[in-house]
């Protein structure tokens, strides 16, 4: 079985939902999932779980969530070399240059894409939902 962990921040309940449903498709295929929001996740965790799943929103200028997200993610790079992970967030304004950005970065760091990233346009709908299920599932 493996162990995922699904890692996430959310100002409006928007990513949140999408970790939910990440979360969920993880376990449809057998994996143990433990859940966590930015400020509870550190770089020393990243090595007890086989995959992780980290999600933020767009913020500002497109980019990542600057108070809790970022020092945390920022802290958890130099531990992804090799390590399989999944990228999902959502939006309300832009193209989603934020996580075209954010999956260099992760390339940049030696990790491994698990599948293709997750965006949604401010709250999920079904489509955005089952992508995130999938998400989790291709990390499982």
């Amino acid at each position: 079985m493996s162990k995922i962990a699904v890692v996430y921040w959310s100002g409006t309940g928007n990513t949140e939902a999408m970790a939910t449903e990440v979360a969920e498709g993880a376990k449809a295929k057998g994996a143990e999932v433990t859940v966590f929001t930015a400020s509870q996740f550190t770089a020393n965790l990243t090595s007890d779980f086989d995959a992780i799943a980290f999600g933020c929103p767009s913020m500002g200028a497109e980019q990542l969530e600057e108070n809790e997200f970022e020092p945390m993610f920022s802290a958890c790079e130099k531990t992804l070399g090799g390590k399989k992970i999944a990228l999902f967030g959502s939006y309300g304004w832009g193209d989603g240059e934020w996580m075209r950005s954010w999956e260099s970065r992760c390339a940049d760091d030696g990790a491994v894409l698990a599948c293709e990233s997750v965006i949604c346009n401010e709250s999920p709908d079904d489509d955005a939902a089952s992508a995130c299920r999938s998400l989790g599932a291709a990390l499982a």
